[in-house]
């Protein structure tokens, strides 16, 4: 067996058909960093050791309450749902019940591997509409959670991600605000630090899920 080092990413893949299997291990065959094995979710629960968690998206109930499972029992454990990518309901619900992406089963394998490494290092990977919806209906009935004292955000702060949310750019909110560009970039920056996430997207994500930006002027 090939050893691990301590910058390799484990993927655990749990996939019943073992021609979707083999399929899903050759995308990251060229990758000497991404090991691949076959899993269980079971297996998962058991090893501390994966990092990431591969598996298709399926509309049977169990397949959520797996996901719920692996998040409670691992609640720092990435997973990236695959599938058909015409299924925004079951997408949605995959990423309520703890999916941090999602990849069409037809995307090219650069953009599984993309995926892959933005999910491992804490980011979000969604198609825009299903974060479009994501955000739509977080906003109607947010998840609200008590911020930690160290992720308290300024008012200022908070004016600059209500904007980030509805989907300005730099430049807008920085005219919305009277304020230079590199302001706002600063703004963000901070923000992406005291949230923990790796991007716009995922800070979006995390405001709206959070209700951090509810009821701001």
């Amino acid at each position: 067996m090939t050893p691990v080092s301590r910058n390799t990413i484990r993927v655990a893949v749990v996939e019943s058909d073992p021609v979707r299997y083999l399929g899903l291990r050759e995308i990251f065959s060229s990758d000497p960093d991404i090991q691949v094995h076959a899993a269980t979710i079971n297996s998962v629960l058991r090893s501390p050791g994966d990092d990431v968690v591969l598996m298709t998206v399926d509309r049977g109930a169990v397949f959520y309450a797996a996901m719920s499972a692996l998040k409670a029992v691992r609640p720092n454990i990435r997973i990236i749902v695959t599938g058909p990518g015409k299924r925004d309901e079951d997408i949605l619900r995959a990423v309520s019940s703890g999916a941090k992406g999602f990849v069409s089963e037809e995307a090219p394998a650069h953009e599984f591997k993309k995926a892959l490494r933005e999910v491992h290092l804490g980011s979000v990977w969604l198609p825009r509409r299903i974060l479009a919806l994501f955000i739509e209906r977080a906003t109607i009935s947010p998840r609200r959670v008590q911020s930690r004292p160290e992720s308290r955000i300024s008012v200022r702060e908070r004016q600059v991600l209500k904007l980030l949310v509805a989907g300005r750019s730099n430049r807008e909110i920085a005219d919305e605000l009277g304020i230079i560009e590199r302001t706002v970039k600063a703004h963000i920056a901070q923000l992406l630090r005291k949230v923990g996430v790796a991007n716009r997207i995922a800070l979006s994500v995390h405001a709206v899920t959070h209700a951090l930006v509810q009821g701001q002027q």
